[in-house]
């Protein structure tokens, strides 16, 4: 399918090029819409070059991982599959009995990027050595971590084969601006990808006068000026979640928008940067 721009990418360490526009899953199969029409909207998605897919065993009690293991199926080889383990699986053993569940409701044999969902109770030592195991097995292909804050990071990178973390997935749209005084400049040092979730703060920010006029000005959609704002950045990838095929293509469409010095003047006004440290925000 024909589409008016080609896909940028990042790389992650391992110098493995990523779509910087993936889609998310947090949300979908809950029955908010026919299971049909969310794999049609992701099958669109990997024809528009969004063929990154992020998931998590946690999202719908594992009903996101098989409405995705469903989208994908003859699609595998085009797809960079992301899902998560959540901190309380993520014992060493756990861990690894985690996978074997999501690989089945999956159904694949790998998991491209294998993320640590949060901080929890079991040591990340332990759950690096599963992530290792997994890596060794070919189980995954990589791992990292989501919702870790700078003294996390540190503390990660510390440990036995801690420095392999691929990317650190958090929340970040322009209201959530905090990471943008530490850890985004830590990470983007180390050559880290942040990986963006909820870009447009699950549609709360979209009747912003701001973000309505720069929108305006470019006739886009205040979302298409939202994810091209968290897609400025080098090293910076995004993973919005569209449960139907138009709202991929305005999805896919923020990729075309090139904010000038002065949207992005405008958007700071509104939504000012970080002045100092902020607790790292997650919803």
């Amino acid at each position: 399918m024909a589409v008016a721009t080609v896909m940028r990418t990042t790389k992650l360490p391992s110098g493995e090029a990523v779509p910087v526009l993936g889609q998310g899953t947090w949300m979908m199969a809950e029955g908010r819409h026919p299971a049909a029409q969310e794999i049609a909207a992701l099958r669109l998605g990997i024809d528009l070059g969004m063929s990154l897919i992020d998931t998590a065993e946690m999202y719908a009690d594992g009903g996101a991982e098989e409405l995705v293991g469903a989208a994908i199926a003859g699609l595998r080889d085009e797809v960079f599959l992301v899902s998560k383990v959540v901190p309380q699986n993520a014992t060493r053993a756990g861990t690894i009995a985690a996978c074997e569940r999501s690989l089945r409701r999956l159904r694949t044999d790998v998991i491209d990027l294998y993320l640590l969902h949060w901080r929890g109770t079991p040591p990340l030592k332990a759950t690096l050595e599963a992530f290792e195991q997994l890596m060794h097995a070919k189980k995954i292909r990589a791992w990292g971590v989501s919702n870790f804050d700078v003294d996390d990071m540190e503390e990660l990178i510390a440990l036995p084969g801690g420095r392999a973390v691929a990317t650190n997935q958090v929340l970040y749209n322009l209201t959530r601006r905090g990471i943008e005084w530490d850890l985004l400049p830590w990470c983007h040092e180390r050559n880290i990808p942040i990986m963006a979730y909820s870009p447009i703060e699950q549609s709360r920010l979209l009747e912003h006068r701001a973000l309505r006029e720069v929108a305006q000005r470019h006739a886009a959609t205040p979302a298409q000026v939202a994810l091209a704002w968290v897609l400025r950045r080098d090293g910076m990838i995004a993973i919005p979640k569209a449960s139907t095929e138009a709202h991929v293509r305005e999805n896919r469409g923020a990729l075309d928008i090139r904010l000038s010095t002065k949207d992005l003047a405008v958007l700071d006004r509104a939504f000012p940067p970080p002045t100092g440290r902020r607790p790292l925000e997650m919803i």
